[in-house]
């Protein structure tokens, strides 16, 4: 059966076969029942590139474009180290990085696959660059 943004949202609901788990459980066994019985571990908890990339859909559809593109970063960066994301966030702020460092941080999110991400911190150098918001 296809996805379609604008009828099968909530997904736990309405389509819960297309919701995955980072530990490969099927998401009808994340019951109430099973965390009190303590067979729910947080890696059945976190979400997937998948599910956020459903997000996204579902997010355009109604006409919630700049949610979607977060739900869309978001997809891309569920495998990057939660320390290499902390990392880019704090370069993000302003006056704390100069033009090269983000361009550097930009160029390892390409490599990683995250183009929409850097597309986003390519985007903010420029903004930054403009307002006078660069180190340095």
């Amino acid at each position: 059966m296809r996805f379609d943004p604008t009828t099968d949202y909530p997904l736990g609901t309405h389509r819960p076969d297309l919701v995955d788990t980072p530990s490969g459980r099927p998401f009808s066994e994340l019951t109430l029942d099973a965390a009190r019985a303590g067979n729910v571990s947080a890696d059945d908890l976190r979400a997937t590139s998948g599910t956020l990339a459903l997000q996204s859909e579902v997010a355009r559809a109604a006409g919630r474009g700049q949610l979607a593109d977060n739900l869309a970063r978001a997809a891309e960066l569920v495998g990057v180290p939660d320390s290499e994301v902390l990392e880019i966030y704090t370069a993000l702020r302003p006056g704390r990085s100069t033009a090269a460092e983000l361009e550097e941080a930009a160029v390892r999110l390409d490599a990683i696959g995250a183009k929409l991400t850097a597309a986003f911190v390519r985007e903010a150098a420029g903004v930054y660059a403009d307002r006078g918001l660069l180190h340095g």
